[in-house]
Formats: structure tokens, sequence, C-alpha cells
């Protein structure tokens, strides 16, 4: 089928506009093809000019309600034509062409806001589900070494940026919380690793800033704070082999064991490659050190899985759970009830539930910890 209008038609040899009839007609090959008929006296006996599809530029969309009524076709080496818009739609249908879906869409914003929302909820559906479900697989095949590098990189930048700073605790004070960390990390029974053939080692440090925290980095590093080893004194928390710290390293160790730093670091590097994409802009993207250190705050699932390994890595050392469960309450207490986190999160604060943690800890049993 074919379709005739009117256009000006601008050949790049002067900058005169020049009356053209255009033609458009259905190609074999899909869409339209394209033929001029000068109008102009003086061009009267030129020859047509032919243009296949894909052959010139088609124009940016166009609606009816437009207050662009002109539209302008690149004719690439022939110059351009201006077109009049509705004429050109009309055209198109004549020659069979449909809009793509976004065009459709414009013009029924019933149906645009329906994919939006459509749009929406697959977002939120694979930050929800496919997110963490990808970066569970992925985490399995991650080399220990790269967690390793990304620890290091992450604790240099948070001790260069002065949130971090060198303990203050007495060299005997850490050693004999490095051995009793020792011998906790020793007695790890095979069962309770999640991942029988990843064998980090689990490494303490200690330093001075973040409140009273406790928190571990991908690769076996565990850094407990000043003020949590203050705090489990002042309460009386500190006695009978440090049960109470020895408890919030065991949920730590949790953490390095099930990978959840890095199956954080891998879930938010999907996000945001994801979004990059959609975006187009790749400067989105961040390194892998900052994604860290801007999201360490555990999911629910992972704090949970985290509280399990610890009630049973204690039961399992026949270490009470009681000074663990009040020492949390005394570190929720002290920081507000759990106040918004910083950069990293403090120990309370990006874990859900204090009381009810806390209930399961002296219960010995969590509702979502595997029955041993």
């Amino acid at each position: 089928m074919e379709s005739t209008l009117r256009a000006r038609w601008f050949d790049g040899s002067s900058s005169r506009a020049r009356p053209v009839l255009l033609h458009l007609s259905a190609a074999r090959e899909g869409g339209c093809s394209l033929r001029l008929h000068r109008l102009d006296a003086a061009d009267a006996a030129a020859p047509a000019l032919q243009l296949a599809a894909g052959e010139f530029e088609w124009p940016d969309t166009w609606e009816p309600s437009s207050t662009r009524p002109q539209l302008t076709l690149d004719l690439r080496q022939h110059g351009s034509l201006q077109v009049e818009g509705a004429a050109w739609q009309a055209a198109l249908a004549a020659c069979g062409v449909r809009g793509g879906v976004a065009q459709r869409l414009q013009r029924r914003w019933r149906w645009l806001i329906a994919a939006l929302l459509a749009t929406a909820l697959l977002v939120a559906a694979f930050s929800r589900w496919g997110t963490p479900w990808a970066a569970t697989q992925l985490a399995r095949h991650a080399p220990l070494e790269w967690e390793q590098t990304l620890s290091r990189e992450t604790l240099a930048q948070l001790d260069t940026r002065g949130m971090l700073k060198p303990s203050q605790l007495p060299p005997e004070r850490q050693a004999q919380l490095q051995a009793a960390f020792a011998q906790l990390r020793s007695q790890i029974p095979p069962g309770l690793r999640p991942y029988p053939a990843y064998a980090p080692t689990l490494e303490l440090q200690f330093r001075a800033g973040l409140g009273a925290n406790a928190f571990a980095l991908p690769g076996g590093t565990m850094v407990l704070t000043d003020a949590m080893v203050e705090l489990a004194h002042s309460e009386g928390l500190d006695k009978d082999g440090d049960d109470a710290l020895m408890g919030v390293l065991a949920h730590e160790a949790g953490h390095v064991l099930y990978r959840h730093g890095t199956r954080r670091v891998i879930e938010l590097g999907l996000l945001n490659g994801a979004m990059a994409l959609a975006l187009g802009d790749v400067s989105g993207l961040v390194n892998t050190g900052g994604t860290l250190l801007a999201g360490l705050a555990y999911s629910r699932d992972h704090e949970r899985e985290a509280d399990c390994f610890a009630i049973a890595l204690m039961q399992h050392e026949q270490r009470p759970l009681l000074p663990m469960a009040d020492l949390l309450l005394t570190a929720d207490r002290v920081h507000g009830g759990g106040a918004k986190a910083g950069a990293l999160g403090d120990w309370i604060s990006t874990h859900p539930d204090t009381a009810g943690r806390a209930r399961d800890l002296k219960s010995g049993q969590g509702e979502a910890c595997p029955r041993r």
C-alpha cells in the first residue's frame, strides 16, 4: 500500500527548501521505502529520488498532541526532509507500519502507568529474591584471596578515614581475649561449617571507635572495639572466660563462614550493574571496597543465620548464652534502643528485634534455627 504527502527537502547543496511529494510504500523486507518527486518547475525533469527501507533515518517519536507539528527525516547523504507530523503518522499507518511499544504506551497513559508499575514490581522482586539467590550461588566460587584483599582494603579505608583508631586496650587484655577466641575457633565442628571446603583463618583485631561494636569482613577478619570490651566489663559480663564477648565473636564468625559479607558485596554489585545498564551510565558502578564499606548492614536472614551459628557453637563448647543475651540488651539500651546505624552500622542497630534475639539466646534455640 502506498501513501503520498507533501514535504520540504533540504538537499544539502543549498539552504533553500525544495517542495517535494513524498511517497511511502511497504517494502518486502519490512518497513517503508521512500520516493521523492520534485515539484519545482526547474527540477521537474530531474529523476525521482528512491530510497529503500534502512537508507534513511526515522524521525523521533511524535504524538498528535505534540507541540512539534513538524518532523525531520534524515536522508543521510541526500540531506533531510521536513514533514507534517500527523500526515507522517497517517502515511506510516497506510504503509502498514505500527509504532513501537514505547510509542504506543505514550499514547495510552493507563498502559504507561501499568508498565511502570510492572517494572517497579519486577525490580523489587529481583532485589528481594533474585539478587540474594544469585549472590549465594556466586559466593560459593569467590576466591578466598579476593575476599582477603577486599577486607584489607576496607579496613585500611576505615583506618585512613579516622572511623577506626588504634586500640587502647592493654596488651595483656588483648592477649587474654585472643587466647579465648583461639580456643573457641579451634573447636568449630565440621557440622557447623556451611561450606565444608571453605576454611578461612578467623583473625581477631582490636580497634577504638564506632562505639560498642563488633563486625566481620569477608575472608576471616573480625574486629572488636574497645567500647564493646569496656561495656562487658562495666556490666560484669567479662568473667568466667568472657562468655559474653565470645558469644559476640561466635556470631561474627557465623557471618564469615556463611560468607555473608561476600554475598552482600555481590548483591550490591548486581544491583549497581543492573542500574547502570538500565540508565546507560556505567559511572554508577562503585569499587568493591567502597561497596562493602557502604553496605555492610546484613539482611535479617543473614543475622538469623549468624545467631543460630553462635547458639550452636556456644552450646557445643558448653558455654552459657545468658551473658551474650545480657550484653545484647545492655548495648541496645546504651545505643538508645536501636538508633540508626552509621556507615558500617553498629552491632545493635543493624540487628533486628533485639528483645527477640535475646529471648532466643536465653532459650538456646532460635525459631529459625535448625533442630540439632
